[in-house]
């Protein structure tokens, strides 16, 4: 249900409140471009920063506008499981096609904590849910012995990968049931993941370049491995210019170039530093797409 192209979608503000316009032009832009899914309130959608009423107001906005033409997978993780639980209700209710749940972060739980978390989530709500294992931004990495257990859990469908270890995912793959989906969390892996059994990636150079990123995904899905290869080497120099500062700082500056939304940012995020800049423009320029 859930591979292709799915892309972690901006959150754009204007005037210090989220852009509720430009995020109707984003979510047509990924639908005329191939996007197989909209992943709204994630690490690239700023969720860290939103309010509970523009975290929940972003999803309701994201699904109406998606008009059920592709699946809405909402970020509706927290550290905290009570909340976790009240945001993905919520997002269940607006007719979120799925959940992404990030591991918790800051609390630094155990290999048991993050079970439990996660079982207390799948439990309370009946959405299909996609973990999102990132250690460098939480602080844990869910083991792939954990995984396992979680696979058990019937509306614990998949997970998104950010670990950067291919053998690590590799493992999930080898010990995780056949039907739990292996997603990409890292745009410079996709093509490796999915060689592996992965479906597909949740992509943060995506909100630029989706046509392109679809096509790589569905080249990979047709056999037709030239033309997956050439489009994973063609974007491998922008993708390394979206990570020279902390997402979504460069994915966000970028989309201010390109005139797709307002390139704001929330504090404790900031402007870019001239020097990374120029590497970002750059890249763009060399993928000719500024």
């Amino acid at each position: 249900m859930f591979k292709g192209s799915m892309v972690a979608l901006v959150t754009p503000f204007k005037d210090g409140r989220v852009d509720e316009a430009a995020l109707k032009r984003l979510v047509e832009f990924h639908i005329k471009n191939g996007t197989s899914a909209l992943v709204p309130c994630g690490t690239t959608g700023e969720s860290a920063t939103l309010t509970y009423e523009e975290h929940d107001k972003v999803i309701e906005l994201t699904i109406e506008f998606a008009k059920g033409r592709i699946p809405v997978i909402a970020g509706t993780g927290s550290n905290s499981t009570e909340e976790a639980i009240a945001l993905t209700r919520h997002a269940r209710k607006a007719g979120a096609a799925a959940s992404l749940q990030v591991s918790p972060y800051y609390n630094r739980p155990t290999q048991k904590g993050l079970f439990l978390h996660f079982k207390a989530i799948a439990e309370a709500v009946d959405i299909p849910i996609i973990l999102y294992n990132i250690a460098s931004r939480t602080g844990v990495n869910i083991e792939p012995e954990t995984f396992v257990k979680l696979a058990g859990i019937k509306n614990i469908v998949g997970v998104k990968e950010a670990s950067g270890s291919l053998e690590q995912m590799a493992r999930i793959k080898k010990l995780c049931p056949k039907g739990f989906l292996l997603i990409s969390g890292d745009d410079a892996l996709t093509l490796p993941v999915m060689a592996i059994g992965g479906t597909g990636i949740i992509s943060v150079v995506a909100n630029i370049i989706p046509r392109d990123v679809a096509k790589m995904t569905a080249a990979f899905e047709k056999g037709d491995l030239k033309k997956a290869r050439e489009l994973h080497y063609g974007m491998l120099g922008l993708v390394k210019a979206m990570f020279v500062e902390t997402n979504p700082i460069p994915v966000k500056t970028a989309m201010g170039l390109m005139k797709m939304c307002s390139p704001d940012i929330r504090l404790p995020l900031c402007e870019m530093l001239p020097e990374n800049k120029e590497k970002l423009v750059k890249a763009m320029k060399e993928y000719k797409i500024l």
